[in-house]
């Protein structure tokens, strides 16, 4: 092993905003329907503990010494609206596994702050569904399934589900090779970010063995290298430079990145895991600090055949549109840690579906049938959506899905009325067909290190639709109208947090690390604050 010294430095302004507080918003929300979203003393913060049990005494520790005030940034995007089937038939997006918002919404009704940057498609597939696993020897590494039913908050609507659940195998054996980019600047000296990053890499080092290498990048205002290719089983090392780590500086991340893709680079293992884990509050303030200039500076790398991962930690200045831009362009995921139990499922029981990757730029491109849908439009997403054109690009970025992971998308449906539906077009007539399908599910990914794209096919058809849907599609869609009510979506309907608890409650189901209930704990506490 070995121990180098490299630094760096730049400068650069932040744009921030100041988020509002729950006390001085909750009324002022509530007037236009969406309730403040916070929780009560008591409520479960963790999301499992070794036993399965809630265990909140690190999340009240964290709140009663986090900042009062602070500045985070999310990012914009605006949500669609809905489509007209006879013009606009078809709807793309890329594949998200990311479930940062779920974590972040968790740790802003914890403490007390109206929710912000809720991304309702990582609210949903932030918990497990039960889709069926393809075959060892299935020609493709993921299963399609799709269910449709009536929409609960809105009446005369339907609502497909639509889920892609990848192979458990992993697409190889041949060790990780891991740098880990930690950021140890001044916005880092909270008990919430460092020592809780400390905590959570060593879950991660404990994974690790003889055949995986390891190397430590710090940044502040410098970046520091404070291990090269180090054993993987050399836990007492790796645990040791952890636990020293110090905050204090400003913060030069894309300093930090470079050397990171760097050492990932000379360290390559052809075949095999290569990462960079980045952990940081996003806030980076020296040299290209924006999402635009970080995702320029990472997306040369994310064709090499580094991945990346990010990890956010704490509140106060959290920039969650930068971390999620480095994980999109980066060929990566994001989660956000707010206790070490969400530590440990992302990176101990989740430690396959995040560092191994299974189906490269995986695209879902939907066609929706004229003769059964009239309107449609996609939950969330909202910054993942891609022209028409891009499903066919093999040129064109799109998510990665790593080993066992679900990708969970929900379709809003205006059914068509009887008879052929006017277009109200001079010179062209277009009917739908004589097919009672719903849609057709087109999906086109990459296998891992390919250049060109396979496509699969799923129709929908009319036996898709049921009265009585599963007890995942229940659950999930209880998720997703809790979401919409959260968000402020202009297209909530009559979402009613009331009627998403009450369903998710009735279908929690088998829960094994009380998750599902957690969520319906969070509702609870929502609804307590808001009345």
């Amino acid at each position: 092993m070995g121990t180098i010294l490299a630094t760096r430095s730049a400068g650069a302004d932040v744009r921030t905003k100041a988020p509002s507080r729950l006390v001085a918003g909750c009324a002022a929300l509530a007037v236009v329907g969406v309730l403040g979203a916070c929780s009560a003393a008591g409520s479960s913060d963790a999301s499992y503990g070794p036993d399965g049990g809630y265990d909140d005494s690190f999340a009240q520790e964290r709140s009663r010494q986090a900042p009062v005030d602070g500045q985070e940034e999310y990012d914009t995007s605006p949500e669609q609206a809905f489509q007209d089937v006879a013009t606009s038939p078809l709807s793309t997006f890329a594949s998200d596994v990311d479930t940062a918002s779920y974590s972040n919404l968790r740790r802003q009704l914890n403490e007390g702050v109206a929710p912000e940057g809720v991304r309702i498609e990582e609210l949903v597939n932030y918990f497990d569904y039960d889709y069926p696993t393809p075959e060892p020897d299935a020609a493709d590494p993921f299963t399609v399934t799709t269910q449709v039913a009536d929409a609960p908050w809105a009446p005369g609507h339907q609502l497909a589900m639509i889920g892609v659940q990848a192979t458990a195998e992993k697409a190889t054996h041949r060790g990780n090779n891991i740098v880990f980019l930690l950021d140890v600047s001044g916005s880092m000296d909270e008990p919430n970010k460092l020592p809780l990053l400390a905590d959570s890499f060593e879950l991660l080092v404990e994974q690790l063995d003889e055949d995986d290498t390891v190397s430590i990048v710090t940044y502040a205002g410098s970046d520091e290298v404070l291990a090269d290719s180090v054993r993987g089983d050399e836990h007492g090392e790796l645990v040791r430079i952890l636990r020293e780590l110090r905050a204090g500086g400003s913060t030069g991340g894309a300093a930090g990145l470079q050397t990171a893709y760097e050492l990932a680079a000379k360290n390559f293992v052809d075949g095999g895991n290569n990462r960079v884990v980045l952990a940081t509050d996003g806030d980076f303030n020296v040299g290209p600090s924006s999402p635009e200039e970080l995702t320029d500076l990472i997306e040369e790398h994310a064709r090499s055949g580094v991945y990346i991962s990010v990890l956010g930690f704490g509140m106060g200045n959290l920039k969650d549109n930068t971390m999620e831009a480095i994980a999109d362009h980066g060929n990566g995921n994001y989660a956000y840690i707010d206790t070490l139990d969400e530590a440990r499922k992302v990176l101990v029981d989740e430690f396959d579906s995040t560092m191994f990757v299974v189906a490269q730029d995986l695209k879902v491109q939907v066609e929706l049938n004229p003769a059964t849908v009239s309107q449609y439009r996609l939950l969330g997403y909202d910054n993942r959506r891609l022209e028409d054109e891009d499903f066919d690009d093999d040129a064109k970025d799109a998510g990665d899905v790593g080993a066992g992971h679900e990708v969970t998308a929900f379709y809003e449906l205006v059914p068509a009325r009887d008879g052929s539906p006017d277009d109200d077009l001079d010179y062209q007539d277009v009917k739908p067909g004589h097919s009672d399908d719903f849609l057709t599910v087109h999906v086109r990914y990459k296998n891992p290190g390919a250049s060109t794209s396979t496509e699969v096919v799923f129709p929908a058809g009319a036996d898709t639709y049921t009265t009585r849907p599963s007890t995942d599609f229940r659950f999930a869609s209880a998720v997703a109208e809790f979401g919409l009510a959260v968000s402020g979506s202009q297209h909530a309907e009559d979402a009613s947090p009331t009627r998403a608890r009450d369903r998710a409650e009735a279908a929690v189901g088998e829960d094994p690390y009380g998750l599902r209930s957690e969520f319906v704990g969070l509702i609870d506490s929502y609804l307590r604050i808001a009345d």
